[in-house]
């Protein structure tokens, strides 16, 4: 999930999925760029002719972490449960090949039209498995992986069964010593559900960072922030060197920092009455 997207779109044409209705919408600032909307939420933005630009803000600090995780075109072996557009197995796909990669996605019309309109059978190692993230990761074995990314969302909301710490063992398990676990999660007005992600992922992992433009890490509006964890210590001075230095400022926030931004907020179980934040509807330009 994203905020409005930027810049000149064409829209092109609605296809009903199981999430509602997938909106296939044209850059008309770039030739192969394509914006993936469900239930009027950008879900994924692709350029087929350049899978390693990244549009969003968000899918940018996914991508720092992933070239700061492993030299460029070292190969990876990653998870990833939420699939829209795949957007960033493209990209590890091309600046990493040889890399092998499974994406769980659950609605299976939304799959079919990405194979149909967004191609994936031309990204090398890349399958997609129609199931939802839990049971795709438990049928995993242990210790098989580099990376394993959630970025899963029903329209605008995470779902909180992929947020609990029951959930972010099971990541940990299927990870290897060195393996990243890589999280985006939205949140907004002074931020309790992000500090309880937070405080869930650092039950689990040793090592752990978010990622966030200023505005979001202080809840003053709706966004995405990125949540890093590992058995091992992070690349924290380079992601921090990237996350100032881009196009997007961003903060990095760990140790010390990251317990003060946890605040004593107790980690997610399965089994509680938990509901997912909801961005307002001017979020995505929405009256």
């Amino acid at each position: 999930m994203a905020r409005k997207a930027k810049g000149a779109r064409v829209h092109l044409d609605v296809h009903p999925v199981a999430g509602g209705e997938a909106e296939l919408l044209r850059d008309a600032d770039r030739d192969g760029g394509w914006v993936l909307c469900v239930g009027g939420v950008p879900q994924s933005y692709v350029d087929l002719d350049d899978p390693t630009y990244l549009d969003f803000e968000y899918m940018r600090l996914m991508g720092d972490v992933v070239d700061c995780l492993a030299p460029e075109g070292q190969a990876l072996d990653a998870v990833h449960i939420g699939g829209a557009g795949c957007t960033l197995p493209r990209y590890i796909a091309a600046t990493r090949p040889g890399s092998r990669q499974v994406v769980f996605e659950p609605d299976a019309e939304l799959v079919r039209l990405v194979r149909e309109r967004l191609p994936v059978k031309k990204v090398p190692g890349l399958k997609i498995r129609i199931v939802d993230g839990r049971s795709g990761t438990a049928a995993l074995p242990d210790g098989a992986d580099d990376l394993l990314v959630m970025d899963a969302f029903a329209e605008a909301s995470m779902p909180v069964e992929l947020a609990t710490r029951e959930f972010t063992l099971e990541a940990a398990r299927v990870l290897r010593p060195g393996g990243v676990y890589l999280m985006n999660v939205a949140d907004g007005f002074r931020l309790p559900y992000a500090r309880r992600v937070a405080a869930t992922v650092r039950s689990v992992f040793r090592h752990a960072l978010l990622l966030g433009e200023p505005a979001v890490l202080r809840g003053r509006r709706f966004g995405n922030l990125i949540v890093a964890a590992s058995r091992e210590p992070l690349p924290v001075a380079e992601l921090t060197r990237r996350a100032a230095g881009g196009a997007v400022r961003a903060r990095l926030v760990e140790g010390d920092d990251l317990g003060a931004f946890c605040g004593g907020a107790a980690p997610l179980h399965d089994g509680e009455d938990v509901q997912a934040p909801v961005p307002p509807p001017q979020v995505f330009g929405r009256p």
